[in-house]
């Protein structure tokens, strides 16, 4: 894998975001980096420390984010959430890759019923149209009789509904533990090499309690 869009928008969660974007420009992935304005908003308020309505621009945001987390070789090119003119926005680019995470039950839906009006609504149509692989981590709970048909019908439609929802069985020791958790299942899927978590069966013996 060496290209990859990453979608990011309004659901809490901005941290799986985050932590995609280090492991994947750390693998060397080139990373088409596209975030709704609720998006941006999540990123200030969870990550940032800026709070949900910030004093700086979008802009700006999105310059913070990826200082903060894009460490390794891959290059980020930011794209703009509406621009249709994007490779990403066409089966012909071949981008054989797209993630959305965190995925709002809004993006959710119109990903599901293919009547977005924005480039990550696209480029996850794309991926479906094309048969090529689609990741979706949707953070919300609990959920309503339309969000679980979305996500059927994604899954019917060919995606990869991957909740945010840590494993407990690595026993993680920080909430870092447990967002890794969730972006190495992704980067598995993806076919990302890493090591952000233990296998079921690697972990040490657990000593029983006297």
């Amino acid at each position: 894998m060496t290209r990859v869009f990453l979608g990011v928008t309004g659901a809490s969660g901005a941290a799986y975001a985050g932590g995609l974007l280090r492991a994947l420009t750390r693998a060397g992935c080139e990373v088409g980096l596209c975030v709704s304005e609720a998006g941006r908003q999540v990123i200030s308020h969870e990550l940032l420390g800026l709070g949900a309505r910030p004093a700086v621009s979008g802009d700006e945001i999105l310059a913070r984010f990826t200082a903060r987390y894009a460490e390794g070789p891959g290059p980020v090119r930011v794209l703009d959430l509406h621009d249709m003119t994007q490779p990403f926005a066409s089966g012909s680019s071949l981008a054989p890759a797209a993630v959305v995470a965190p995925c709002s039950m809004s993006t959710l839906a119109a990903i599901a019923h293919g009547v977005g009006g924005n480039l990550v609504h696209r480029c996850a149509d794309v991926m479906l149209k094309e048969r090529r692989t689609l990741v979706l981590v949707p953070r919300e709970t609990p959920l309503s009789l339309i969000h679980l048909e979305n996500r059927a019908a994604l899954t019917r439609a060919g995606a990869l509904v991957l909740p945010a929802s840590p494993g407990l069985y690595t026993l993680p020791e920080t909430v870092g533990d447990m967002v890794d958790f969730v972006v190495g299942k992704v980067l598995d899927h993806l076919g990302v090499p890493h090591a952000l978590l233990r296998r079921w069966g690697e972990a040490p013996a657990v000593e029983a309690v006297p």
